[in-house]
Parts: structure tokens; C-alpha cells; sequence
């Protein structure tokens, strides 16, 4: 049996590849998806001795199959957004705390003490549904700032824009995590000069506006906020990690987590430093569903194991991966 907290403990390219490949043989055994999956591929277990060896599965397995890796009681059940009608992804969770300590370990890593900072958090499309963990995560992070002045922003708009004003200019260090679409229409209200605030933005339009490249993007928003830099939060339904970036759409991973990038004709292929491909995570928080994903992003990792997201690959970009549909 794996020891979570050897998980959150990595320190070094070694240890995250012995304890990976523990997880993988454990996800083999105890994953039946997982399991048939690796057989489709015709894997050896035994010859899985580096990353680049260990399957992948596919993301929208999440969306057909129930991903999980023993048979405790599912305790959290974090659904992905999607319009009427679309089938979403869900991710069954069995063990709330590993969640809970990814994302706290991974918080303090990047940015310190949570205490420091007072959260405003201007998610409306997820606050109008159920079962985003991305809420699940920012409510938390809302209450350990033990700070009166966090809190969620629906539709109030102006209540948000007083108080943000007033908060940064009396010096306090403030995160506004906020979907893209939120933002935009923030500083369409209301242009700012902040100078101890940092914006963190999720991605996604969400139907609402039309899609824009992110170094346009991030220059309306550092215009818009008077501020330098725009940070992002790359997660995902299907993952209990997060990677950070502090500006420049360059992301880096906590140390539980890695990308590779795969060649998009050949998903067992993997690609250079700065190359484009699809991006595979392994987040290692996923014992208990798995900690092996073929994402639906496009992306370029470099030398320093820091990464960007240049968009996502539609059906039409998959045609020579035939691994990603069964």
C-alpha cells in the first residue's frame, strides 16, 4: 500500500518516478478501467520501469466510465461544466483530504503563508452549479485566510469594485481568482492602478465570449487591473493537483505532479523540449482514481520542467491517435 504522505513529499526526479511507478502497478491491480485499458495496449507491467512506458488514459474516460481505484464510499463526487445536454466528466472521490492537502501544500509552495492574503473569487459559472471542485478548493482557501474580507462575488459587480479598491489601497495583499469571461466584464465596469493585488485567472469563456489568444488576453487584463502580470491556475476536474503560473502563461507543477508532451499522431510517442503536443499529466493526488491522464490540451514543456497551454485539439486533431478512442 502506497503512504500518501510520501506523496506530498517528493523532493527529488527520482523519488517522483519510483513512487510514480508504484502508483502505476497499484492503479494496475485495483483499477479495472485502468486495467483493461493497459491490456488493450497489450503492457507488460513488469517492463514499465520509466514514465514514458506507463499508459495514459484517455480524459474522456471520465466522462463514460467511473474511475476509481479501490472500494471505499465515494465521498465527493467533482463534476466538470458543460451546456445542456453535453455528458461531463466526473471524478469520484473517495479520500477529501488528499484533495485538501494538494491543493493546500500546493497554495503555500507558490504563495506563502494563506493568511497573508485576503481571496476574492468572481467564479459565477461555477458557483451556478454543482459539484465543481475548483468552488471546493477556493471556499477552503476563503476560510483559511481567516479574514472577514474574502469571500465569493456573484453578479455584484460594484460591491466587488469597492471593495477591492478600498482593500488594495490600504495595502493588503489580495488574490482576485476569477473566471476569464468574470474579469473582462469587471474592468468593461471599472478600470483600475492596483498595486497589491494579484489576478489570477482560470480560463475559459465559457460560452460567454469569443475565445482570445492568451497574450492578448493577459494584456487587456494587466491594462484593465494596472498591474504587470496576470497569474493562472491550470486544473481540471479530472485532477486533485494544480500547477501555478506567475505571468507569461509559464506554468510550474508542484512536485507530486509532471507533464509530458505527447506527439499528437502517436500517443506513445513522447516530444522534445519545445515542441507541441498533447499534454499527459500525472498527478500523483490521484491514487484512488488515476494518476495517469491524456489531457485534451495542446501544449510545449521546457528544460526546466516549467510548461504553457496553447489551446486544446478538437476530434478532427486525433484522427492519427486511434489509442484515444475505444
Amino acid at each position: 500500500m502506497i503512504n500518501p504522505q510520501d506523496i506530498f513529499t517528493i523532493t527529488s526526479q527520482k523519488q517522483f518516478e519510483k513512487i510514480a511507478l508504484k502508483v502505476f502497478r497499484f492503479q494496475h491491480e485495483n483499477n479495472k478501467v485502468y486495467r483493461e485499458f493497459c491490456n488493450l495496449l497489450n503492457t507488460d507491467v513488469q517492463k514499465v520501469k520509466s514514465l514514458e512506458k506507463i499508459p495514459f488514459l484517455p480524459i474522456q474516460f471520465f466522462k463514460s466510465h467511473s474511475i476509481v481505484s479501490n472500494s471505499n464510499e465515494i465521498r465527493e463526487t467533482f463534476t466538470s461544466s458543460g451546456t445542456t445536454g453535453m455528458i461531463t466528466s466526473q471524478h469520484l472521490v473517495t479520500d477529501v483530504s488528499l484533495y485538501e492537502q494538494s491543493y493546500r501544500l500546493a497554495f503555500s509552495n507558490f504563495y506563502g503563508n494563506i493568511e497573508d492574503y485576503v481571496i476574492l473569487a468572481l467564479l459565477p459559472s461555477y458557483l451556478e452549479r454543482k459539484g465543481s471542485s475548483l468552488i471546493y478548493m477556493v471556499k477552503d482557501l476563503i476560510e483559511l485566510t481567516n479574514n472577514e474580507n474574502s469571500g465569493f462575488y456573484l453578479h455584484n459587480y460594484d460591491e466587488l469594485i469597492s471593495r477591492l479598491i478600498e482593500l488594495d489601497s490600504s495595502g493588503q495583499n489580495i488574490i482576485l481568482i476569477g473566471v476569464t469571461y468574470a474579469l473582462l466584464d469587471l474592468i468593461e465596469k471599472q478600470k483600475f492602478q492596483l498595486k497589491n493585488t494579484i489576478i489570477m485567472e482560470t480560463g475559459g469563456m465559457k460560452g460567454k465570449r469569443k475565445e482570445i489568444i492568451r497574450e492578448e488576453l493577459h494584456d487587456i487584463l494587466c491594462k484593465g487591473f494596472g498591474v504587470n502580470s496576470i497569474h493562472s491556475e491550470y486544473g481540471m476536474t479530472e485532477l486533485l493537483s494544480q500547477a501555478y503560473s506567475m505571468g507569461e502563461g509559464i506554468f510550474e507543477c508542484p512536485n507530486w505532479m509532471q507533464i509530458l508532451i505527447r506527439d499528437t499522431e502517436d500517443a506513445l510517442t513522447y516530444l522534445d523540449f519545445g515542441k507541441t503536443g498533447g499534454v499527459n499529466v500525472i498527478d500523483l493526488a490521484n491514487i484512488n482514481s488515476c494518476s495517469f491522464i491524456a489531457t485534451q490540451d495542446l501544449g510545449k514543456k521546457y528544460s526546466n520542467n516549467t510548461f504553457e497551454i496553447l489551446g486544446r485539439f478538437d476530434n478532427s486533431d486525433i484522427r492519427g491517435c486511434n489509442l484515444m478512442v475505444i
